[in-house]
């Protein structure tokens, strides 16, 4: 077990490093001047060039390529992001308030997805081939179809605008998120419906099922102990790839509804190139995915202990 968690830990290690050195490669290489950029975003206006060299040289800029990587990298394995090259504060500090804003908008949308799609999925499997499985079915389908950005303006326009029920921008009280919530966990219930009924359908035609129904075991002890972990497997990877999703739909979501977050301090970090914002963003969320494949690898090895042993 121990070789088995060193084994994941050196792959997460490498998708960290390996997300840092890509993202500052794009950044450098990207078309016009970063010092341009970054001396117009701190002082709101056409500079002369001789301020444009002196934001180059306070950015590193004028180092080249590899000693500017070393120079940011350096202090971040220490756990300093370092200093916006636009306004000198501290990145981590901004970055936290856009995370309290983005976190409980991601666990409100899982909430949802997770509450909303099991009961879909266990009565489309109830009878497997009625109209409430193939309603379920057409839901989930329609579901993954519709993007979220015209999702979430479909809302505002029913709930903010027509009824006038829910504020539509904003995140100034708890109503706040429950569009955006809704937005994202409309589109996670459909994927983990869909999953979920096929799942548990081919859970119950495991040929050893048959043998159990023989002996008298009761068919609620043959779906908990049999069918349910079997239908886990897949339900809990494609949660895992949902949260990926969900971490790509809620900078579309965040502008749609105005919401202060990882959107909003995304974009003007890359609109000012704002190498140690954009660069905290990135290690951040590719954190999260590290973090979550992490705990469905662990998981999985509770669910099915036979996965542990092919990796042992």
């Amino acid at each position: 077990m121990i070789g088995i968690l060193a084994n994941l830990l050196l792959r997460a290690v490498v998708v960290l490093v390996g997300a840092a050195l890509v993202t500052f490669v794009l950044l450098w290489h990207a078309p016009g001047d970063p010092a341009l950029a970054i001396a117009m975003a701190r002082y709101n206006a056409v500079v002369p060039a001789d301020v444009i060299d002196v934001v180059r040289a306070e950015a590193g800029l004028d180092a080249g390529f590899w000693p500017a990587f070393k120079a940011w990298i350096t202090p971040l394995l220490m756990g300093d992001f370092g200093r916006s090259s636009v306004t000198g504060r501290d990145v981590w500090p901004e970055l936290l308030t856009a995370i309290s804003y983005t976190v409980p908008l991601a666990l409100s949308a899982l909430l949802v997805g997770v509450l909303l799609s099991v009961p879909l999925a266990l009565v489309a499997t109830r009878r497997p081939g009625s109209w409430l499985d193939r309603g379920a079915v057409a839901l989930a389908s329609i579901g993954v179809a519709i993007p979220a950005f015209w999702l979430g303006l479909l809302l505002i326009l029913l709930f903010a605008v027509q009824l006038g029920w829910l504020p539509a921008m904003g995140a100034r009280t708890h109503a706040h998120i429950i569009l955006p919530a809704l937005t994202l966990g409309l589109g996670v219930a459909a994927s983990l419906t869909r999953i979920l009924r096929s799942g548990i359908l081919e859970a119950r035609e495991q040929p050893f099922l048959p043998a159990f129904r023989r002996r008298g075991v009761a068919g609620r002890d043959i779906e908990r102990d049999h069918v349910a972990p079997h239908a886990a497997v897949p339900f809990v990877t494609v949660f895992g790839l949902e949260l990926a999703f969900l971490l790509e739909g809620i900078v579309v979501v965040e502008v749609i509804f105005a919401r202060p977050g990882l959107a909003s301090f995304l974009v003007s970090a890359i609109g000012a190139r704002d190498f140690p914002k954009v660069q905290a963003v990135v290690l951040v969320t590719a954190g999260v995915f590290v973090v979550v494949n992490l705990l469905i690898d662990l998981f999985y090895r509770l669910l099915d202990p036979r996965i542990g042993e092919r990796d042992a």
